[in-house]
Parts: structure tokens; C-alpha cells; sequence
């Protein structure tokens, strides 16, 4: 998608808003999202499945895995407990499954895991293997499409912008190790992607380019990289104004959370509690028709350029 041109900028009114051993197994986390469910659900009942076929009941399955009874193994399989990888491997033995059927629920297992992370799950991996875990899915994307409501999604963001950002994420998860540095040095380095054949949409909320969680210098900055991004034949850029009527087809359009579309083939969506990581085609297809609506509502071009320079003429007006 390329960004087209509009009115001119001084038509752009606008006005800053008012500041193995299942005994050990913990409960599984309680997740936002029907796909992370589904898919512990699918698993368990696939591994129901294979028991009752090799004609197994839960108590003499129960006796061979060494556990005092069958409720475990009615949790495990109706997806209450965490399903872990040695669970997977344990009904496999038990039952005689193939080893490409155990290859394919444990990869099954591992889709299930990463669809859901918490904060505390992410503070143990630390910032930078948070930035480049991903890597290979940014330099291999054909297209990604982002929505944003809090501020300027990572792929955008300039080295000083990510420091502070970066900086922040190991405040709020309380992280000891202090790897700041070289996880801006793996962003900067994903974000060379900018310069590759793929597309990136980029959807903002005018508050994004206002919320000041930095100095006035790096903020600055920031905006004034996106002037320039906006220019690279791979991103489009859209803003969608505070004092534009947010109607798409009759039917008002709420802000959502902040997500990222790659490929049209996975989701992740930015939550308080955790990230969450969405695989099922329903589910993508419903977050591809909210970036559709969010990008009916954002002005591109000119436009857009006006407001980032309303941005910038005011952040010396509102310095405190």
C-alpha cells in the first residue's frame, strides 16, 4: 500500500486532548483469547483420543504413568492443566503412537505454548531475545500491517526512541539483567527490513505521536524519522485524527489494541498482562477487518504530514 496524496496541510485543525510429573503442573493461565483456548482444548482432545483408541481407560492410564489416580489425566485432557511437552510425549509412549504422530502434537504443543506469554514469562527471556526471536518473521514478511495506540511501534522507532521505550518494558517487568543495549542494537538491526522488498502498513492514533515518554530531544527525534520513513517505498504511513468522526459503513469504530497482521497469516496483539500470539484463520480474518476499518478512518500523505508537524510545533508549547 503506498501513501496518497490530500489536502493540504493547513486544512488539518487540531487540538491536544486532556492529558512429566503432572502432580507439579500449574493451572493453566487464563487467556484473552478464544484461539489460545481452542487450541489447549484441541490438544487435549486429540490426546483423549489416542488413549480411548488404544483402549486405555483414564485409571489404567492413570497406573502406567505412575500417578495416584485418573483426575489428572481427565484435567490434562480437557485442556485445565498446562499441557506441557513431557505430557505430550508420556501419552505417546503410553498409547504407541507413531513418531510422527508424536512429532506432530508435540509441534501442535509448541504452537499452543507461544500463543500466549505473560510478562512474567517474558521477563525471564529477557529484552533481547524479545527482539530477535522474531527477526526471521520481519525479514521474511511479504507484507505487515500495524495498529498502534500508545506510540510508535518498534520498527519505526529511532535508536534513542527505543532506548527509552526498551528502558521502560525493564522497569515495568522489575528485569535485574540489564540488557537494554544490545536489545536496541538487535531492534536497529531488524528494523533494516524497511529497506527490503516488503510492505509495511502502518496505522496510528494521533495520541501516539504525543504521548511524551521521553526527553523533548529524542521525541523530536522520533518525529522527525517519521517524516522521513514516510518517504521509503515500502511503508505507508496513516494517522487517524482526534477530531475525525470515527464511522465506518454506519457503524461507530471504537480504538482496539495495539496489533501487528503479518502475512495475513498470524496475529500479535499487544495486551497489559502479556502478548498474545493468534494462528487460528477466523480470529486473523476478524483483526484484518479492524485494520481495515482503522485504516478507512486514517488520512495519509499531506495530511499525515501535517499532523506530525502539529506534533512537533507543539512540543516546546507543552514542555513542563
Amino acid at each position: 500500500m503506498r501513501t496518497r496524496g490530500s489536502e493540504a496541510s493547513n486544512r488539518v485543525k487540531l487540538r491536544r486532548p486532556s492529558p512429566p510429573h503432572a502432580s507439579g503442573s500449574a493451572q493453566m493461565p487464563a487467556s484473552p483469547s478464544t484461539s489460545a483456548q481452542a487450541a489447549r482444548r484441541r490438544l487435549g482432545e486429540q490426546l483423549r483420543e489416542m488413549r480411548q483408541a488404544a483402549g486405555l481407560s483414564g485409571v489404567v492410564f492413570a497406573r502406567e504413568a505412575g500417578w495416584r489416580d485418573s483426575s489428572l489425566v481427565s484435567r490434562i485432557e480437557r485442556g485445565q492443566r498446562t499441557i506441557t511437552a513431557d505430557h505430550v510425549r508420556l501419552w505417546c509412549r503410553i498409547c504407541g503412537a507413531s513418531e510422527q504422530r508424536t512429532e506432530e502434537l508435540l509441534a501442535e504443543q509448541s504452537a499452543a505454548v507461544r500463543m500466549w506469554r505473560t510478562n512474567a514469562q517474558l521477563k525471564r527471556a529477557g529484552l533481547r531475545q524479545l527482539q530477535t526471536e522474531d527477526r526471521d518473521r520481519y525479514q521474511q514478511a511479504r507484507s505487515m500491517r500495524f495498529y498502534a495506540t500508545k506510540g510508535i511501534p518498534g520498527l519505526l522507532q529511532t535508536e534513542a526512541y527505543a532506548t527509552w521505550a526498551l528502558r521502560s518494558i525493564r522497569h515495568e517487568f522489575g528485569m535485574e539483567h540489564d540488557d537494554v543495549a544490545e536489545a536496541v542494537a538487535a531492534r536497529m538491526e531488524r528494523n533494516r527490513v524497511l529497506r527490503g522488498p516488503g510492505r509495511f502498513a502502518i496505522i496510528l492514533e494521533q495520541e501516539a505521536l504525543w504521548h511524551r515518554t521521553c526527553p523533548t530531544t529524542t521525541h523530536r527525534e522520533q518525529l522527525l524519522y517519521l517524516l522521513d520513513a514516510m518517504r521509503l517505498p515500502s511503508v505507508s504511513l496513516g494517522i487517524i485524527p482526534w477530531a475525525r468522526e470515527r464511522n465506518v459503513n454506519g457503524f461507530g469504530v471504537w480504538p482496539d489494541e495495539t496489533f501487528l497482521i503479518s502475512n495475513d497469516e498470524q496475529v500479535t496483539v499487544e495486551l497489559v498482562s502479556g502478548y498474545l500470539t493468534i494462528t487460528t484463520p477466523e480470529e486473523i480474518r476478524a483483526y484484518i477487518r479492524a485494520w481495515e476499518r482503522m485504516a478507512a478512518l486514517a488520512v495519509h500523505g499531506d495530511q499525515a504530514v501535517a499532523i506530525i508537524r502539529a506534533a512537533l510545533a507543539a512540543l516546546d508549547e507543552y514542555e513542563s
